[in-house]
């Protein structure tokens, strides 16, 4: 019998590879033919390596381009009625937007979307959250399943018309038996800390994510300035000039002046995480953030700002703690209380692990996507009238 044809729809190949390749082999090894669809790039042939085939959006962009999101509609359809999927799986926000409809339109029989965290939040002005759930609302109308990675999020698409049959929490996770403190090499360990110029003792605060300014650098920045030599901080993550509210270069430059070290886009994330001893997200919006997750299976204490997504990771306490968004006293003495208190750390750290073990599980997210395909491709599809109203 010919394998179910399962597409996932993202902005990037590098989502399909970095975020979801695990995810993706694991559909396959369960009998799905799986292709990945979103604009090419240089992760094109790492899915290949995974076996997983790639058609290209040419359209797709993650920057502000109304005129090429409008082209990539029409290309989403042409592109599904081309492949004949079984089920076409988007992941917001641009492809869960126009690959919802555009599947319908296609005559795609089963549609599902990952709502990754929404893009507009309850302190959101009003009219983001206007845009932001307006076009929610339409796209989600032509899905037959929501995935929510956040448990936050349920109440809102509720809000939005969405029907509880139509809505499972997903939660996130990871590779847990790569993220784990077994598997760390104390000598590559020590390695990077000597190239971030932390001498022995020396406590290093670490960062990770993109060099956009809701990633809460600001703040960080003025909490490396105040620590001054208590601690290293250090950044990993990549430079983004052409998004809206990237890090300008000045700011970066007077940010290493204060003993900032910038790392920029880096792969090994066991050993980076593993040389971090505390860990800091100090983002103004997150779904469910990767980074925070994988620094707690690595066993460190992570301080977090108190939003959605940090709120699921960090146990305030416990864990780590929970700091209001904005607020560089509070990110301070957080942070300078850990790198006063090497027990503390330890003691969070330790329970960070059995958190990660208990909760961020990527085998219990493949498990609760595949009985979400199962019942769906054991169902009759949506009527068109229906889908298309």
């Amino acid at each position: 019998m010919r394998r179910p044809r399962l597409v996932h729809v993202t902005t990037t190949d590098m989502s399909l590879d970095w975020l979801l390749g695990r995810q993706l082999e694991a559909f396959a090894a369960a009998g799905f033919e799986v292709i990945g669809v979103s604009a090419p790039g240089l992760h094109v042939e790492a899915l290949a390596a995974r076996g997983i085939a790639h058609v290209p959006v040419s359209s797709f962009t993650r920057a502000l381009a109304p005129h090429r999101d409008l082209a990539a509609g029409p290309e989403l359809v042409s592109v599904f009625r081309r492949l004949r999927p079984d089920i076409v799986h988007t992941h917001n926000p641009k492809p869960g937007i126009l690959g919802r409809p555009a599947a319908r339109w296609a005559g795609v029989p089963h549609v599902v979307n990952t709502v990754h965290g929404l893009y507009a939040l309850p302190g959101d002005s009003r009219r983001r959250r206007a845009v932001v759930y307006g076009l929610e609302r339409a796209a989600a109308r032509f899905s037959d399943v929501e995935l929510l990675q956040n448990v936050e999020d349920l109440a809102v698409m509720r809000r939005l018309g969405v029907d509880d049959e139509r809505l499972v929490v997903l939660g996130n996770g990871i590779d847990l038996t790569r993220f784990d403190p077994k598997r760390v090499d104390p000598r590559r360990r020590e390695a990077l800390r000597r190239q971030w110029g932390a001498e022995p003792g020396t406590v290093v605060v670490g960062v990770v994510g993109r060099l956009v300014w809701e990633k809460g650098y600001r703040e960080v920045f003025e909490m490396a300035r105040r620590l001054g030599p208590r601690a290293r901080v250090v950044v990993v993550g990549p430079a983004e000039p052409d998004k809206r509210g990237a890090v300008d270069t000045a700011s970066m430059e007077a940010a290493a002046a204060d003993g900032v070290v910038f790392c920029g886009e880096r792969h090994d994330m066991v050993d980076v995480h593993a040389a971090f001893d505390v860990f800091v997200l100090a983002s103004h919006r997150e779904g469910y953030p990767r980074a925070a997750m994988e620094a707690s299976a690595l066993a460190r204490p992570v301080v977090a700002t108190d939003i959605r997504g940090c709120r699921q990771v960090v146990v305030d306490g416990e864990t780590g703690r929970l700091v209001p968004v904005g607020d560089v006293a509070a990110l301070t003495a957080a942070v300078a209380d850990l790198v006063d208190d090497p027990r503390r750390r330890q003691e969070w750290g330790r329970a960070a692990r059995r958190r990660a073990e208990a909760e961020f599980d990527e085998r219990r997210v493949i498990a609760i996507t595949l009985g979400v395909y199962e019942r769906l491709l054991a169902s009759a599809p949506r009527r068109a009238a229906t889908t298309a109203a």
